[in-house]
Order: structure tokens, then sequence, then C-alpha cells
């Protein structure tokens, strides 16, 4: 077995990605839970560097506070002036002039990059004694990509950028994957004698094969067992494709750790999602970032979940969900809609058309259908009456209400904040509820009502619903009794509730 040896990662990030047409550094384009480099930096970990660099330049300061957040670990390094990956690494090792043992580079947009890959490059050139490996790919198409030519013997003779490439190179079909590993002492005599006399005017990286070859020194070639691995991305129609092979990649590694997906063409699972056992996804599901389905749940169809838990057993049915806890057995669904800090717990049900934010719904306890529970907390075993508001803000700031256990809220009411209802209360339907209603209680807040008779005859003569008044009250035309086209006038007292264009009206 080799000794361990120090080992550098260097992460070429610096290139404006011009065909991606985008504000956006190309490196920072996400596709499924990562962006481009977030996806490499991944890959890189398990080569267990003692020291990660990112070259940067384009965007130079939004990478960096993306490496910030994401790998706080890695340092990047700028390169101002972009003139060739040679360049790109030589300012790198600049940066740690005491390297050594080996540097492993990879290129910044290379997102289905397997760990093992990178793990079985780096181990393969250790063991060789090698003083440059690079990573291979058989492709079927290489147009744009440069070729890895090799020797009477097989071994590598060079690497050809495409645009410098003979018509006999370019129909190679072995690739050069822009993924290295280089003895550290000898990279860096190398870097200092790359020249720029090639068709872009650029310091490329590849030529140092060349120099350490005619130098006398040992290169590899190791290939990839799978091609996609190598695919890069240099615009938006690229990106798609990768997005769909890694979204095959998720999906087939869940389907075979024992999750349903009934249709994987329209479910796409991020790479930070956790997913358990004879979990079900339908059609047309995406889950993202945090997010964690428990172990029988049933999602889908038509539903995304960002940041959210999904306990064992919970069914959530077309519905949007973000930084939600659904608890195990719950239910949610069909047209809902979970903000921040939603808690469902066990058994609860959050139903149709129904929107919910910074709300806790206790075990058992359900809001059906037609309501908005904002900054609230509902007991056990509670239920929430239809088309029911939570009135949760004054214009100024967001109060809570609390429902107690057992509760039973009446249709068409209002709660206005800040405001509690008592375990076993009742509430009437179309109240608004002002003031806490008492355990055990009947909240009644609602104005007493008032029928004014052959009110539609007298103000809405010759409509529809005053011809079917006339002859519900035997009054109108074919209601077989006399007293056709009887006319009633109001009192006194009628005529001013109902004059000008009242409420009633």
């Amino acid at each position: 077995m080799p000794q361990s040896r120090t080992r550098t990662v260097v992460v070429l990030a610096a290139g404006e990605g011009k065909r991606m047409k985008s504000a956006l550094p190309k490196v920072l384009h996400p596709l499924l839970g990562r962006t481009l480099v977030g996806h490499v930096l991944a890959a890189a970990a398990p080569a267990a560097a003692d020291r990660t660099l990112v070259v940067v330049g384009h965007g130079a300061d939004q990478v960096a506070a993306h490496l910030g957040e994401i790998a706080p670990e890695a340092v990047p390094v700028l390169q101002a002036e972009q003139r060739g990956t040679g360049h790109a690494v030589r300012i790198a090792v600049e940066a740690i002039s005491d390297a050594e043992g080996t540097v492993v580079v990879l290129n910044g947009d290379v997102p289905l990059l397997r760990p093992e890959t990178v793990t079985a490059l780096v181990e393969a050139h250790e063991t060789a004694g090698a003083a440059a490996t690079v990573l291979a790919a058989e492709v079927t198409d290489p147009t744009g990509l440069g070729r890895i030519v090799r020797d009477a013997r097989g071994g590598l003779e060079q690497i050809v950028e495409e645009r410098d490439a003979t018509a006999e190179q370019r129909a190679i079909r072995e690739i050069n994957a822009g993924i290295y590993a280089f003895d550290a002492r000898l990279l860096r005599g190398a870097l200092g004698k790359l020249s720029t006399d090639n068709d872009q005017g650029e310091e490329y990286l590849t030529d140092v094969f060349g120099l350490l070859s005619a130098a006398g020194e040992a290169v590899a070639v190791h290939v990839a067992a799978d091609a996609t691995e190598t695919l890069g991305c240099n615009d938006r129609v690229e990106l798609a494709a990768l997005r769909r092979l890694l979204r095959d990649r998720v999906n087939a590694g869940w389907m075979r750790a024992g999750v349903s997906i009934l249709d994987p063409e329209t479910t796409w699972v991020d790479v930070t999602v956790r997913l358990e056992r004879d979990a079900v996804l339908d059609q047309n599901t995406q889950l993202r970032g945090s997010s964690v389905v428990g172990e029988g749940a049933v999602v889908g169809p038509d539903v995304t979940l960002i940041d959210t838990t999904v306990g064992a057993g919970a069914t959530v049915l077309r519905a949007h969900a973000v930084q939600a806890e659904i608890g195990p057995q719950a239910s949610v669904g069909p047209y809902a809609y979970l903000r921040p800090k939603s808690r469902l717990a066990r058994k609860a049900k959050v139903g149709t058309f129904v929107e919910t934010k910074n709300a806790a719904v206790g075990e058992g306890s359900k809001v059906p259908h037609l309501s908005y529970v904002g900054d609230a907390t509902i007991g056990e075993q509670s239920n929430i009456g239809a088309a029911t508001v939570f009135v949760n803000y004054d214009g100024v700031a967001k109060h809570h209400t609390t429902i107690g256990s057992h509760a039973r809220t009446g249709a068409d009411n209002m709660f206005v904040a800040p405001v509690t209802v008592g375990d076993g209360a009742y509430t009437a339907a179309g109240s608004v509820i002002i003031k806490d209603v008492p355990p055990g209680a009947l909240g009644v807040a609602r104005g007493e009502q008032r029928n004014i008779p052959g009110w539609v005859e007298r103000r809405r003569p010759g409509t529809a619903a005053a011809e079917a008044a006339a002859r519900a009250a035997g009054t109108g035309p074919g209601a077989g009794v006399e007293g056709e086209g009887l006319h009633v006038m109001a009192d006194a007292s009628e005529r001013d509730s109902t004059s000008g264009d009242t409420a009633l009206e």
C-alpha cells in the first residue's frame, strides 16, 4: 500500500461562461440541490485534501461568498485575468509554494463527477508514482473536447485541444476530462515552462504532460468507468441535459434503496434530500433542499417540498410546502400551501385550499378546507370549520391565536388575534371572535338576523328573482290564485330602512 501523502485540491472556477448568457457566474448555476461548483467540491471531499483552493475570476465576489456558505474551508484564489488553465493552476500553486505530495485539479463545471472516480484517480496516480495522471473517457461524440493521443505502446504521448488538433487527432474518441493528479514539485517546475504558442494564445495545463514526458517523467492515463461523469456544461441546453442525467441517477439510486418512484421522468429529487424505504413518490413531484420523506409516506402527484420533513405514513397530495414539518400519518392537500414554520402533529390534517404559516396543528386536529391559519396553535383533536381566517396582522405586528384541544369552531369564523379559544369550546358559524372563549363555552359573535318580507318584489320588480318569489308566495303569474300583480307598499319604517343604496341592496 502506498504511504499517506499530502494532498491539495485545486478547482478551476474562474471562467465567465459566455455561452450561458447569464449575469450569474457559470459555476453558480444550480442543479438538483447544489451549484455546479458545489457538486465538484462534494466529489472531491473523499480525497481527503489537506487544503482546497478554488480559482475564481468572473464574478469572483459572488463565487467567494458562495464558497463561504457551502465550503468555508475552501480558499478562493483570484485569477484577475483569465489566460488559460495553466495560468490558473500556476496562480493557485504560487499561493501554496510549500505544497508537496499530490495536487488534484478539477474543472468547476462537471457536476456528474462521482467521489469514487476522484478517489480512484488519486489512488492510481499515487500507486504508480506518476508525475501526472489524466482522467480520460471514451465518448461517442468528442466534438469540442481535448483528445488523448497515445504512443505506439498505448502510453500517453500528449493531450491536444481540438482547435490545435490535426484531422487524424480529431477522429480520436478518447477525450481529456479536465481532471488531473500531479506531483506537486514536478507540476510547479513544469508550469514555469508553459508557453502561449497556440491558437488561443493561452497557457494550457495539458501542455504539462508533454513537458513532463519529454523530461523522462512518467505520465499516466486513468479511464473513467462512466463517460457521463466527465460531461461539462457550456450553455443552458447542456445544463438541462446534465440535470436530466443527474435526475435519472438519483432516482435510480433511491429506487434501488427501496423507494417507489411511479414516474421517474417527472420526479426531481435534490441530491441533498433523504428518503426512507417504502416511501412513494407519485408523478410531478419535486423534493428540494433538506427535505426528508419518512417510511411509507406518499408524496404526490403534483407536490413540491422545499426543506420540508414528511413523517412516516403521511400523505401529501397536490401541495406546496416550504420549511414545514408534516407529522406521521398526517394528511395534506389537495391544493394546500404550507408556509415556513407550519407544523402538523401525528394524524393532523390540512385539507383543500388551506394555507398555513407559523402554525402548529395538534395531533388529530383538522383544518379541512378553505381556510387561512397563520401565527396559531391548535391543540389536539380539534376541528376548524370551513372558510375560517386567523386574522393575525394588524398592519404593524403579527399576533397569535390559540385554539385549545377538542374544540369545534364554526364555518366562516374569523379569529382576531390575539385571542384564545379554550379546550372543548365551540364557536358559532359566521362569528368574528375578538374575545377569549372560555373552555367548554360557546362563542357567538354575529348580528341578529332580520327578514324583510316582500323586499325583492318591491325593490327588484321584473327580475327572475321577483317572479320566482311571487310564484312561491302564490301571487305571481301561473300561481293559480287571485292577486296577480299585487303590489304591497312598504310602511314608512320599512321605506326608511330600505331606501337608497343600502347594504341590503
